[in-house]
């Protein structure tokens, strides 16, 4: 296998999504000066985020199209079912060990630990689409303009959110919400909503014709670019450094951290020009990777 079918497993696969949830997860437990969980929570969490994304991709359809990730999938179908299998089995195994080990802290649980382990992923299950007598069909994800948020609530709740409440059960800790916390789950929600508003450009001509009112279906490529993604990216650099500011934080630790937000910037500028589906695959969601790096060498070293 040569390197660019290597990549192309990587990120069509999914896998480096998984990737990015696990060491976002060890950034927010270090910037929450929470000791790191144990191997089956990021086990756990690997699978279930690669499990999750997969299955959005996955198709009956057997014809090549121009999509290169709807290609992948036809040409991969039988090892794609079966990493779905191994993703889905090593999820169940973890949460076996989970259960048999922490059963008897998990009663009684505050109702606000509840609210928090089980809000995220209701969120999650609306985002593909449930359908129930008492409400009916819901599908977030039809509703263009809300789906980066859906996103980013979700991401944030996932590595921001559930390290603590996973560490709070094992270790029968409080594990009780901070102004720390807060500022974390709003920083990575917004980032992540920002990345997600970036990847919808590659999707705007479908999109377009679908009429799902995207950001910039809504509003057009120059103006999502130029009024959206660039501001909210250098709201998030200023809250940021206002943070850093009131905490005290080093000049090394600051300048670890604003590294993330300047890529950003970089990336969302360059997005005027149509780009391959791996560069948003490998620039945008790298932008992930880079910010988990950042803030833990950030905590780790400064």
């Amino acid at each position: 296998m040569n390197t660019r079918n290597i990549v192309k497993l990587i990120f069509f696969g999914n896998y480096f999504y998984g990737i990015c949830a696990v060491a976002l997860s060890i950034e927010a437990s270090l910037q929450q000066q929470y000791p790191l969980n144990d191997f089956v929570f990021y086990a756990a969490l690997f699978a279930a985020t690669t499990w999750y994304y997969t299955k959005a991709y996955i198709t009956d359809q057997t014809s090549l199209t121009v999509n290169q990730r709807t290609n992948w999938y036809i040409h991969h179908k039988g090892f794609v079912s079966r990493s779905q299998r191994l993703l889905l089995s090593i999820l169940v195994l973890c949460l076996v060990i989970f259960f048999v080990s922490n059963g008897k802290n998990l009663w009684p649980l505050k109702p606000l630990l509840v609210l928090r382990a089980t809000i995220f992923p209701i969120v999650a299950l609306l985002y593909y689409g449930i359908e129930t007598k008492l409400i009916g069909n819901v599908n977030l994800r039809k509703i263009g303009w809300i789906k980066p948020f859906v996103i980013g609530f979700t991401w944030a709740g996932l590595v921001t959110v559930y390290p603590v409440v996973y560490y709070s059960i094992v270790h029968q800790v409080g594990g009780d919400i901070n102004l720390i916390q807060l500022f974390l789950f709003v920083k990575n929600f917004m980032f992540v909503t920002v990345l997600c508003i970036m990847f919808d450009i590659k999707d705007y001509a479908m999109d377009y014709n679908r009429q799902l009112k995207t950001f910039v279906v809504h509003h057009g490529l120059r103006s999502t670019i130029f009024y959206i993604l660039i501001p909210l990216s250098i709201a998030g650099l200023g809250s940021f450094l206002l943070y850093g500011y009131t905490r005290d934080f080093t000049i090394q630790r600051i300048i670890l951290n604003t590294i993330p937000f300047i890529l950003m910037l970089r990336v969302a500028y360059s997005l005027h020009r149509r780009k391959n589906i791996l560069y948003y695959l490998i620039l945008i969601d790298g932008l992930m990777l880079i910010k988990a790096i950042c803030g833990s060498l950030g905590v780790i070293f400064f």
